[in-house]
């Protein structure tokens, strides 16, 4: 009887104050996860309303099935995320009934569930720039240096409503789940109760099991990956099947890198493909070089490129380089990857971040490899890169110290903060300003790289041009106008120098930003950019059909001076129309290639997409199961490129000795 009036009284206590349910440790835990499980899912469709732009494609029914499916990939991430938590709760111990064990036990659900929940809201916004999830490259981001104590402020001053909503889930995760309260057995043995611990540790194995089969994702061959989203969706939608707490767990540690062996005989994949480039014996012209790579300048910006859009009214956001690709010979050409990080060593050595992190944050930055300057060097080149950010940015200045450059310019060598814009580095105007000057005092022949910085988030654009430069529909676009306008003031002041008309000059993106059009959105147009070779008075003119990437610029450029060397690129030397010309990237666990008019999306194993270009460029109908004898060609092809670039970095066969 005293037992029971026990019971009774704990059970009015809990309807006063202690909650909505008051019970069994193993439903609680249940209950805490189910809702955990409710607000990841809450989140994915916050996540497609703040990108609904770039989802527009997506049909009612198909976004509904992505969510849906997404619940698989939320379960494995819940349970990773919560092993301590699970495992407090389920060891089959009386211990784990102490109310300051409770407390740590709900200390770690609160806190891992809310630095998850905070991954996905931040990836609602920070989506916009790389188009993918955040991986576990993001921590390697960090420690080369990406000004974020400077750009984070930014970014919640920007985009401080999505702080808002984090919060009030925060807020709703801590209120709801501080109503379900642990409430010990009613009826234990005092000592060791053989019932006790033979029922609770039945329920431990079944529950571990049953959390296995949940991380692993069901009871496949293999656990789920991020290459596992591409087996139902395109790699545009893959984003939104996942969520960035699976993104970061499933590539933290990963081997980025596996070895492959499609082919067996090295003849037969040379045959396919090789990145060996053998020179020209035709004479060697001592002619300078200068790349100049424009931040984030998408094809999307060019007026010139896109005369279609509203109507024939478009008029672009890029006036000089609008009047330069008159002037110079043009290539419709794509990026090899979605940031800064991926596109410099792509353009300058010729080498994809085939990977999950870029080639710079890879365990294989300590390869060796080279780039236009390293090879240039020994024939007495004077190389230099230059970039305005903080010194340290992003690892530039330790990559092009390896690639061989002997100079870097940054932020430290310009040495005038009044120019500072504040959060990222020193205004594209006055820095492109010092580039001129100091090149001009280069012993010649030089290679040059300038990067530009002001058209990177948080777009700055000097006041006395805030009325000036037109806006557009994308907050990016006036400061695009900006570094274009710095580039026209930048070319005004070199033609006037000695060395101006005996230079090349390259002019592409790193990558491409947020797109506002449809086809700027699409899988292959959201990694469209311009490439221009131009040499005054030359007759590098018009606008070629030959199909580009950025590793196609190292060896054009090579061959274009007569290099004799031979040397290892991933791309082609795009004057030469006879060569098989292609686009590669990857992204979310998918390579994706353009070749032939087509567009083929390859999961490491088999082609899950494949799309006509010339028919469909906007790549609504995919082709994969009708299209057999192109799908097969193109699978061959891109398993030949992965395996040497694979193959190669990981036996640290980037380079040719002599």
């Amino acid at each position: 009887m005293a037992q029971r009036r026990r019971s009774r009284s704990s059970g009015k206590k809990g309807k006063k104050g202690s909650g909505w349910f008051r019970g069994n440790i193993h439903v609680v835990m249940v209950m805490k996860l189910l809702l955990m499980l409710v607000l990841l899912f809450l989140s994915r469709i916050l996540f497609y309303l703040f990108n609904l732009g770039y989802f527009s494609s997506l049909s009612f029914t198909e976004a509904i099935r992505i969510f849906f499916i997404g619940l698989r990939f939320d379960l494995s991430a819940l349970l990773i995320i919560n092993v301590p938590f699970i495992l407090m709760n389920t060891l089959p111990f009386k211990f784990r009934y102490n109310r300051v064990y409770q407390i740590i036990a709900n200390v770690f659900y609160y806190a891992l569930n809310i630095i998850a929940l905070m991954g996905n809201f931040v990836d609602s916004i920070y989506f916009r720039f790389t188009l993918k999830r955040t991986t576990a490259d993001i921590f390697q981001y960090l420690g080369v240096g990406g000004d974020f104590d400077k750009l984070i402020p930014q970014f919640l001053l920007d985009f401080w409503f999505v702080a808002i909503i984090w919060i009030f889930f925060v807020i709703l995760l801590v209120w709801i789940a501080a109503h379900f309260k642990v409430a010990p057995p009613l009826r234990t043995k005092k000592g060791f109760d053989p019932r006790f611990y033979g029922v609770n540790t039945v329920l431990f194995l079944i529950l571990a099991g049953l959390s296995v089969i949940g991380i692993r994702g069901g009871l496949q061959l293999r656990p789920i990956t991020l290459v596992t989203a591409g087996q139902y969706t395109t790699a545009k939608n893959v984003p939104l099947l996942l969520n960035t707490p699976f993104a970061l767990v499933k590539t933290f540690r990963n081997e980025a890198l596996k070895e492959v062996n499609w082919f067996r005989k090295e003849k037969e994949l040379d045959a396919i493909y090789s990145p060996v480039h053998h020179g020209r014996k035709n004479g060697f012209r001592h002619m300078n070089v200068m790349i100049i790579i424009m931040e984030s300048f998408s094809r999307e910006h060019i007026g010139s490129l896109n005369r279609s859009l509203d109507d024939g009214r478009y008029q672009g956001f890029t006036p000089f380089m609008d009047s330069l690709i008159r002037h110079g010979l043009y290539f419709n050409a794509f990026a090899n990857g979605k940031t800064s990080i991926q596109g410099i060593p792509a353009i300058l050595s010729g080498i994809p971040s085939l990977m999950n992190e870029s080639f710079i944050q890879s365990n294989y930055a300590a390869d060796k490899f080279t780039s236009i300057a390293g090879l240039l060097k020994p024939k007495g080149y004077t190389t230099a890169f230059f970039h305005g950010g903080t010194n340290g940015t992003m690892g530039f200045n330790s990559y092009t110290k390896m690639a061989g450059f002997d100079h870097y310019y940054g932020r430290s060598e310009y040495n005038n903060e009044k120019d500072y814009d504040g959060k990222w580095g020193i205004r594209d105007e006055e820095f492109f300003q010092f580039t001129a000057r100091t090149m001009n005092g280069f012993k010649q022949p030089f290679v040059a790289t300038l990067f530009s910085l002001s058209s990177h988030h948080p777009y700055f654009v000097p006041g006395k041009f805030a009325n000036v430069l037109r806006k557009g529909k994308l907050p990016i676009q006036q400061s695009i106008m900006y570094s274009d306008y710095s580039l026209g003031e930048f070319f005004h002041t070199i033609k006037h120098m000695p060395w101006y008309k005996n230079t090349l000059f390259v002019i592409t993106a790193d990558h491409t930003s947020e797109g506002y059009y449809p086809y700027y959105q699409t899988d292959v147009g959201q990694y469209a950019i311009p490439l221009l070779f131009f040499q005054p008075g030359s007759d590098l003119k018009g606008k070629s059909p030959v199909l580009a990437q950025q590793t196609d610029i190292m060896p054009t450029v090579l061959n274009y001076l007569g290099y004799e060397k031979s040397y290892i690129a991933f791309g082609n030397n795009l004057f030469d129309s006879t060569l098989a010309h292609f686009s590669i990237h990857y992204i979310s666990g998918l390579y994706g290639l353009i070749k032939d008019d087509h567009f083929l999306e390859f999961d490491g194993t088999k082609a899950t997409s494949l799309y006509d270009l010339k028919a469909d460029p906007m790549q609504r109908t995919n082709l994969v199961n009708k299209k057999k004898e192109e799908r097969e060609k193109l699978e061959f092809f891109i398993k030949a490129v992965i395996q040497q670039s694979n193959n190669r970095i990981i036996e640290n066969r980037l380079t040719i000795e002599d």
